[in-house]
């Protein structure tokens, strides 16, 4: 087995601009609180250093995954062998062109959701509200196509910067996107770096009460502020993850540290030494009443980081 401290360190040399970190510890950038070491963890400072990462761990035949805000992902108790990348350093947000009624902005995949829509409320930049209370970065919630309340992040993008794991960057103009629920459509194995939305301008007030208003009524549906991954499963056609959930008697369900909300169902949350294996048995569980009860097989919307499996 390769020394991959001592190679990585060899390949890079003095090249390498960020923090690599081996066998770090994923619980510590996880929403819930979970997940082993992983082999080697990197959190790249610009672009050029992002695409040595990559070159590094094709060469080598190493796995990779990108971790965005920790939210909506599963990390396995006994950790990744592999690279596990971050994009925190890619958080720049500029204003492309300007207009007295709409805005043209530069977003970094890295920047966390919450700061970019404290940005626009504060510079009256309207058209992202419905991603209040939703935890992770941009380029997270683009691979994801977040929103709520009918509205997603697909609807402000004008185009995206992806980087492929061959190392080659190039923009994505939104019509060759094929954004559907909860996904972007994009490739796997393509790398979102940034993205150009157009926002409208607003009253920075309206804004504001917009985003309260969001607010309010998710705090009022959802446990926001738990330790969770976000919905675990996808909202089935024409119906609710969460109602099927409930009306199978899941409320309140447990296994070990891990439990369904009581707030709403369709979130798992930890309610203090919860595990990934507690998650996934009790994932499983929820599953197989749903079939039972409504015959219905959902499928899960959160990601497993490795492949979740108990050894």
């Amino acid at each position: 087995m390769i020394d991959l401290k001592k190679e990585f360190e060899k390949e890079m040399g003095n090249d390498f601009m960020g923090e690599v970190l081996f066998g770090e510890i994923l619980s510590k950038h996880s929403g819930l609180a979970t997940g082993g070491p992983a082999d080697i963890f990197v959190n790249p400072s610009d672009a050029m250093s992002l695409k040595k990462c990559i070159m590094f761990a094709s060469g080598k035949r190493i796995p990779v995954e990108i971790l965005g805000g920790g939210t909506n992902v599963l990390m396995n108790d006994r950790g990744f062998r592999g690279m596990v990348i971050t994009l925190k350093n890619f958080n720049m947000i500029k204003v492309i062109n300007e207009t007295s009624e709409k805005v043209e902005l530069f977003v970094e995949a890295g920047m966390p959701l919450q700061r970019l829509l404290n940005r626009c409320a504060e510079k009256g930049y309207k058209g992202l509200e419905c991603l209040a209370g939703i935890p992770g970065t941009v380029g997270g919630a683009i691979i994801c196509n977040s929103g709520s309340f009918g509205q997603e992040i697909k609807d402000v993008i004008d185009s995206v910067v992806v980087i492929s794991m061959s190392g080659m960057i190039k923009k994505i103009d939104r019509i060759n996107i094929p954004f559907t629920y909860r996904a972007s459509g994009l490739d796997k194995g393509l790398i979102v770096l940034s993205a150009n939305i157009t926002l409208e301008r607003a009253d920075p007030q309206e804004i504001r009460r917009s985003i309260s208003d969001y607010l309010a009524r998710k705090k009022a549906a959802q446990p926001i502020g738990a330790r969770s991954a976000g919905c675990v499963f996808r909202n089935p056609d024409g119906d609710y993850a969460g109602r099927l959930i409930e009306e199978a008697g899941c409320k309140g369900l447990k296994v070990g540290g891990m439990e369904v909300s009581s707030v709403h169902a369709n979130y798992i949350v930890n309610t203090g030494d919860g595990t990934s294996d507690d998650f996934i048995d009790l994932m499983k569980k929820v599953e197989q009443k749903v079939l039972d009860s409504a015959g219905i097989r959902l499928e899960p919307e959160v990601r497993i980081l490795g492949d979740g499996t108990k050894k």
